[in-house]
């Protein structure tokens, strides 16, 4: 009689591939998964009775800035609590490393952490001090082209690089790749990355081409009035350099662009059949979250200050409000209230969910640690999916759903033995109460842990159960097979 560490028996096992759930056992040997079926021949030193709620691989969050949470708050409550037991960071064009800055950084920087934190000038010193000191949940990296660029411009980013400019920043992204990095992102509509070049990416992104699964993710240059022309020149990018793209939460902002997700996402039809390789993310949310900047509040229909450093006070107050009590103008407040952080409601309901019921929609969370008041997708996103538009209002069916967040996300980043329940696979595991799962996060009370999730296990371990971390830290950095 062969023998694992636990048998899970008695679960709706929703597998991640999309086909139809099914009660299995599953047994566990270490951190992978021993078999799949009829388990009761195996010999377990534990067995646990699933009692017919549904197991699932756990959750992959493909667009995250954890790079520095899973250090500062490593039991990473805000993810485990909700399912998640990977996570993809350096999104956005800013990475924690490869980066040692010098003096002040631009926004979005702040939003990861100070500029003393950014401590990694390689990749391998991030990987180290992770294995040193691992996280609740696994993390896989992106190299962050703003983060390229600071390291190698400077304060001069005001311009697109020079070819001695590109020629280093493409010397050190290869190291970044070569050291455990799974591709590159763009944060092109941020001032770090605004006066790139659409030639200085893709010759950049070449450099993804010269390794197998990295991939192009990036916040685009407009997701507002030239949302297409963002579109098309992020198709461009990856067709000219030969690399996968993702387009990150992907959205059309502004009550002037409702509707136009019927445009994008033909364009993505469009490169798809002709068979390259375009994906995107999107959270369940009709409002954003990132750095208050004058240049984002122009497509808002309102916006809430989330945290502002000099003036405290106005924290969790509309900026409208804010600037009507100075009399200033809504950019001058924004000034003022610099370096802050803000909540931007700006999307339509019915593009949010053509975008998410799209095959190529995986789910990605874009919730940022550091902010006192985070936007509540940092705690909800997975359950709201499952929750608010499975069961409530059955926008797809609960297998899709479990898809989208787990196989779907693990081949498009190239996350091997990863994102599915399967002999041979990692044993990152979910149970939860598909009648029950829900987000209980808020605008007013974000840091709410979700109702229905059960038990969570990361690399065979139990990372999560009943609404406590267990203590175990388990993570493991998540490179392709093959790297350093």
């Amino acid at each position: 009689m062969a023998s694992c560490d636990f048998v899970i028996s008695g679960a709706r096992v929703i597998d991640g591939s999309g086909n139809p759930s099914r009660f299995v056992d599953v047994a566990i040997e270490r951190d992978r998964i021993a078999d799949v079926g009829d388990c009761r021949h195996w010999q377990a030193d534990t067995r646990i009775d699933a009692g017919g709620l549904a197991l699932s691989p756990g959750f992959i969050d493909c667009h995250t800035h954890d790079d520095l949470a899973i250090f500062k708050s490593p039991d990473l409550e805000f993810k485990i609590s909700q399912g998640v037991t990977s996570v993809v960071a350096g999104n956005c064009g800013i990475s924690l490393a490869p980066l040692q800055p010098e003096g002040e950084m631009p926004p979005p920087f702040p939003l990861l952490g100070d500029a003393a934190e950014f401590r990694f000038p390689t990749v391998s010193a991030y990987r180290e001090a992770l294995s040193t000191s691992p996280g609740a949940v696994n993390l896989a990296l992106l190299a962050g082209h703003s983060s390229l660029r600071l390291a190698t411009m400077k304060n001069d980013l005001d311009r697109s690089a020079d070819d001695t400019a590109i020629a280093q920043m493409q010397q050190d992204l290869r190291l970044a790749l070569q050291q455990g990095c799974i591709g590159m992102s763009t944060g092109l509509g941020y001032p770090p990355a605004e006066a790139a070049s659409t030639d200085e990416v893709v010759q950049l992104a070449r450099v993804l081409g010269e390794f197998d699964n990295a991939v192009y993710a990036t916040h685009m240059r407009d997701e507002g009035d030239y949302v297409t022309e963002a579109v098309a020149e992020t198709l461009y990018i990856g067709k000219r350099a030969s690399v996968p793209v993702v387009i990150s939460h992907h959205k059309c902002a502004g009550p002037k662009n409702y509707g136009r997700s019927s445009e994008t996402l033909a364009m993505i039809d469009q490169a798809r059949e002709a068979r390259q390789p375009v994906s995107f993310d999107v959270y369940p949310y009709t409002a954003s979250s990132t750095s208050l900047l004058p240049q984002f509040i122009r497509e808002a229909v309102s916006v809430l200050v989330a945290e502002s450093t000099p003036h405290p006070e106005c924290n969790g107050l509309l900026l409208d409000r804010i600037a009507a009590d100075w009399g200033c103008s809504l950019e001058e407040a924004c000034d003022r209230l610099y370096p802050a952080a803000a909540i931007y409601f700006q999307m339509d309901d019915a593009d949010l969910e053509r975008i998410m019921r799209h095959p190529a929609a995986m789910i990605g969370s874009d919730g940022i640690a550091s902010m006192t008041t985070p936007h509540p997708r940092l705690w909800g996103t997975f359950p709201r999916v499952l929750g608010h538009y499975v069961r409530e209002k059955k926008l797809f069916d609960l297998e899709t759903a479990v898809h989208k967040m787990t196989t779907l996300t693990a081949q498009r980043f190239g996350l091997a033995d990863r994102g599915r329940i399967a002999i041979g696979n990692y044993a990152d595991l979910l149970l939860f109460d598909p009648d029950t799962i829900l987000d209980c996060a808020s605008f007013e009370n974000p840091k709410q842990p979700s109702d229905g999730i059960v038990s969570v296990w990361v690399n065979g371990k139990l990372g999560w159960h009943h609404k406590a971390p267990s203590g175990v830290r388990n993570g493991q950095f998540l490179s392709h097979q093959g790297r350093a």
